[in-house]
């Protein structure tokens, strides 16, 4: 693959990609200029991960109140609290694994999933295999009959096979790995965390997590490419934010592949991070204050 031609580079000139793009660049720029982050970067990386894990456990059915899940240290006792504890475990390494994301993804992805997997009696570490069964993206029951989306949002197509998914991730890191020998040319970093982001939510590459994992993947990408180097953006409080109905109804625009769809998925990544934005300019507020 060679190195000199970046393939997501379209994407980044479909309608309302550029704005999007301008627009959180301007906002993460403004969040990194805020005076506590100049002596306090630190406590704000923390308290982003945190956040981003809470969120990122409801949005995969474990929606607790922040506040508990500082609180909590036993993440054993259910579903739930299981689901909770493995977004944690994630939100707590996967900014350690940026060395290794540069030149292998493909064991950065194994070792989220070994990650949230735990102790729990299930394979881990590795991509599902034919036959074996495979836990859904969204807990939502949809209420609307097929093709007409409801509560939950639109109705999503099955996942590819064990055999495709294999092929397509292995294409996702030859990508990748192209881009960074490449010098991180071409798309811009929203546009690149954005496709990572759609397709191993399109792939349901591991039996389960998987939107976990591809929420985590996210954020590394948004740190390996320079837009976060901090970490201090939780995409994931964003994505809470805007409902899984409409989290559902932007994937399905991505997993259609048309330029609407790609263009309305990467505008909804953009709207969820600069909503992540916020809630750390909140919380830069409120350190500011002494409230924190």
């Amino acid at each position: 693959m060679s190195t000199g031609t970046d393939p997501l580079a379209p994407l980044a000139e479909l309608p309302g990609v550029p704005e999007a793009v301008a627009e959180v660049r301007k906002a993460v720029d403004r969040l990194y200029g805020h005076r506590v982050m100049r002596r306090r970067a630190a406590e704000v990386t923390s308290e982003s991960a945190l956040r981003g894990a809470r969120a990122s456990a409801a949005l995969a059915g474990a929606d607790w109140p922040l506040e508990e899940v500082r609180r909590r240290t036993d993440f054993s006792a259910d579903a739930e609290a299981r689901t909770v504890g493995a977004a944690l475990r994630i939100s707590a390494e996967a900014g350690q694994l940026l060395s290794v994301w540069r030149h292998s993804p493909l064991q950065v992805l194994a070792r989220l999933h070994l990650l949230a997997v735990g102790d729990a009696d299930e394979p881990a570490g590795r991509p599902r295999r034919e036959g074996e069964p495979l836990a859904e993206l969204f807990p939502i029951e949809l209420k609307a009959t097929e093709g007409e989306g409801g509560e939950g949002g639109a109705v999503l197509p099955p996942a590819p096979s064990a055999a495709e998914a294999a092929v397509r991730l292995d294409q996702l890191a030859q990508l990748l790995v192209a881009r960074g020998e490449g010098g991180n040319t071409g798309a811009p970093a929203l546009v690149v965390a954005a496709v990572v982001h759609g397709e191993l939510m399109a792939l349901r590459a591991f039996g389960s997590h998987n939107g976990l994992i591809a929420r985590a993947a996210q954020r590394i990408v948004l740190i390996a490419e320079g837009l976060d180097p901090k970490a201090i953006c939780p995409a994931e409080v964003g994505l809470a934010e805007l409902g899984t109905a409409a989290y559902r109804d932007a994937l399905a625009g991505y997993l259609a592949g048309t330029p609407e769809g790609m263009a309305r998925w990467i505008t909804h990544c953009a709207s969820a991070l600069r909503l992540g934005v916020r809630e750390s300019t909140a919380v830069c507020e409120a350190m500011q204050r002494g409230m924190v």
